[in-house]
């Protein structure tokens, strides 16, 4: 079992402390999105590696030798301001805990996300080209992998879409920026690629790679994985990850964000945050079911 933390939150942004407390417990108890009666427990001795995804690995960084486990991470990293992020810390920051976690854990198991890409007049594509190559510049040494996406439709999106101001890409736009980023790419030893992306820009040098491959799972658990399904039914080749976040709780509070869609929802979860409790918002309560998951 690999586990997500998280695709739904920023768990190592906003809940470090609480993740570790679980992890020196044993295990953690996650609602089924679905099914909210329904609880997951998840042993950790059941856990082959631990992929983190977030935008500030700030809080996690002093502690991150508690952990027994192989671990990845994934930081996004993206050149928007307040209007767009209104929470997330000063991108300097951000590029200096980059530069730690990599001596921390080794430049092999973390990349940053360039995600997701839009372009409106204040992000204008000649932003998104000369912010990459700063970008790549500052992390030169310190990671390797680039991953590129492109803005959603998501409901967020659609109800922010008059603070975005964002329009559509054109095929100039593509090209310019596949053949931009991977320059800038190129020029600083990395690669850049997309995962599940209509359109992959491997005409422009981008790689068409996996977020998290099977061969990486491998290499790091010994074991093989099943494919992730990835949403609308169709498949990526990523492999199966068990989420233990909560949607509705990352106080990042992007304009942009698929996983956060009710920002007062997001405050009203955020109060009902208990460190000491299993799960991540809220307890379990007598009407719950628990299962224990073992893959």
């Amino acid at each position: 079992m690999i586990l997500f933390i998280s695709g739904r939150t920023d768990i190592v942004g906003f809940y470090s402390e609480w993740f570790f407390k679980r992890y020196k417990t044993g295990y953690f108890d996650v609602r089924n999105p679905f099914n909210p009666s329904l609880v997951n427990r998840i042993n950790i001795s059941d856990v082959d590696a631990i992929l983190f995804c977030t935008k500030n690995p700030i809080p996690i960084l002093k502690d991150i030798n508690k952990i027994n486990k192989p671990i990845l991470f994934h930081v996004t990293l993206t050149p928007y301001h307040k209007d767009i992020e209104p929470n997330v810390p000063p991108k300097g920051l951000i590029i200096k805990a980059i530069k730690k976690l990599s001596n921390l854990i080794g430049i092999d198991n973390i990349c940053v996300r360039y995600d997701p890409i839009f372009i409106s007049d204040k992000y204008t594509l000649e932003y998104h080209i000369k912010a990459f190559d700063k970008m790549c510049n500052l992390l030169n040494g310190y990671v390797k992998t680039i991953i590129v996406s492109f803005l959603d439709d998501y409901k967020n999106v659609r109800k922010n879409k008059n603070i975005l101001k964002y329009r559509e890409l054109t095929e100039n736009d593509y090209q310019q920026i596949g053949l931009n980023f991977s320059q800038s790419a190129k020029k600083n030893n990395m690669t850049v690629q997309t995962c599940f992306e209509d359109r992959n820009l491997v005409e422009y040098g981008f790689i068409k790679g996996d977020c998290l491959s099977h061969e990486l799972a491998y290499k790091l658990t010994g074991k093989k994985h099943k494919t992730w399904k990835a949403r609308k039914g169709n498949k990526c080749n990523c492999v199966e990850l068990v989420d233990i976040g909560s949607y509705n709780t990352c106080k990042h509070m992007c304009k942009y964000c698929y996983a956060n869609y009710d920002e007062e929802k997001v405050n009203e979860n955020f109060s009902k945050h208990d460190i000491n409790s299993s799960l991540l918002i809220g307890q379990i309560g007598e009407e719950d079911t628990i299962k224990v998951r073992t893959k």
